[in-house]
């Protein structure tokens, strides 16, 4: 059966009545039984309410002020927004971000649309090319029985429209595709060449189950990139689309879809795609960077677009991972009980930003994480600072595509600690 916007806001109304228990660190034990809908009623605190290290925490301003923000920006600059929420897979966030104007979610693999569609979202982006049978099939099954879903997603080969096809005879609606241009070679997916594009769209043209909509790409994967280079690839996308629309491929269309954007580049993409031409149809400009509804305190600081164009404003990093000192064995030495299971470190490892003790918070000056363990951070702090066993260090998070994928229930925090919601996570 397709999910529908009834049974999706059931769905996500019924995320309240879950029962905590141990499958969900970091929550108080004394909350056992209770539903996350009567804890988060409860109002706790964070520090002071039963919580146990570590325990990861997504700032509630922090939170709504991304949000607003890249609302805003897709607005000013005339983009459709579908941002990637295999960043979260959090289908309360991805709520949010539609109540805050996207257009619909972009996802990367078939269980992540289930998801999706399992709590009402209408309009998905897959930004792969799908050659699962059992799962073309299932989308297909979404399609016919919902005439509201809109599932787009890419083609880059000749060989995957055929397997497209194959799996998706007999379907009462195509399939829309977006040709995958490549960021270059030595690039991640895509179609290298135009002329490989054109090859791919001719196959696409062949078959009934699959119905060309648009161009697409990923800016973030072009070589050794820099404004130039991702400029000049951007401008190469818009030229296939404007190439196949004087080809009359996209007749008989609404629209044509051109889509881009990671997190790194998007500024790059708003300014490139306010010079697309007029075609014969609309064109849905659509943006589908992710990362920014959380952010983060490593990767993404370093390279957002508003570092560059600082009067769009400033994303703020929203994940603050607690823990607690649990070995002191030097004055130079301190281990916290978070290691690898908890704290995001494929890109850069955590920054530590505040110690609290039952004085308060206090400054972390003088304290870094040097490695992590599977259970451990390894703490190097420099001479003359106080740091005890029993103290809560909090710590910024670098990449929030790791960070979200090690915890399932994720409290909301505002600034004085209260906790206010909790967010559900599914990978």
């Amino acid at each position: 059966m397709a999910a529908d916007s009834g049974t999706g806001a059931e769905r996500l109304a019924a995320l309240a009545d879950e029962r905590v228990d141990h499958r969900f660190k970091g929550l108080p034990p004394d909350a056992d039984g209770l539903t996350v809908g009567e804890l988060a009623a409860q109002r706790r605190n964070l520090f002071s309410g039963g919580f146990t290290t570590p325990v990861l925490a997504l700032s509630a301003e922090r939170l709504d002020h991304n949000l607003r923000l890249m609302e805003t920006y897709s607005v000013r600059h005339g983009l459709t927004f579908a941002p990637h929420g295999k960043t979260s897979m959090a289908p309360q966030l991805f709520q949010r971000q539609i109540e805050h104007g996207a257009w619909g979610i972009t996802l990367a693999v078939p269980h992540q649309v289930r998801v999706a569609r399992a709590f009402g979202v209408q309009r998905v982006f897959l930004a792969n090319e799908v050659v699962d049978a059992a799962a073309l099939k299932w989308v297909s099954s979404q399609l016919d029985a919902d005439p509201g879903f809109r599932f787009v997603c890419y083609v880059d080969s000749v060989r995957g429209v055929e397997l497209m096809d194959s799996a998706l005879r007999g379907a009462v609606r195509p399939v829309d595709v977006v040709v995958e241009l490549a960021a270059g070679e030595g690039a991640r997916t895509g179609v290298r060449t135009e002329a490989e594009c054109a090859a791919v769209a001719d196959a696409v043209a062949g078959v009934e189950t699959l119905r060309l909509v648009g161009v697409a790409g990923y800016e973030g994967e072009v070589p050794d990139a820099d404004s130039e280079r991702v400029r000049g690839w951007l401008r190469r996308l818009v030229a296939l689309a404007v190439d196949f629309d004087k080809d009359g491929r996209f007749d008989g269309l609404e629209e044509i879809v051109v889509s881009a954007g990671g997190s790194a580049w998007f500024d790059a993409v708003a300014d490139v795609f306010a010079g697309i031409p007029e075609l014969s149809l609309p064109v849905l400009k659509l943006l589908r960077s992710g990362a920014y509804v959380s952010h983060d305190d490593g990767h993404y600081r370093k390279i957002t677009p508003f570092n560059r164009v600082p009067e769009e404003g400033a994303l703020q990093p929203a994940f603050r991972l607690w823990a607690q000192v649990v070995s002191r064995p030097s004055a130079e030495q301190a281990f916290a009980n978070a290691g690898k299971r908890d704290a995001a470190y494929d890109l850069d490892l955590p920054e530590v930003q505040v110690l609290r003790s039952d004085t308060g918070e206090r400054s972390a000056d003088g304290v870094a994480v040097t490695g992590l363990s599977d259970q451990h951070a390894w703490i190097r702090t420099d001479e003359g600072v106080e740091l005890r066993v029993g103290d809560w260090v909090g710590m910024g998070l670098s990449h929030p595509c790791t960070s979200f994928d090690k915890w399932e229930l994720i409290p909301v925090v505002e600034q004085d600690g209260t906790v206010v919601d909790y967010i559900r996570t599914y990978f």
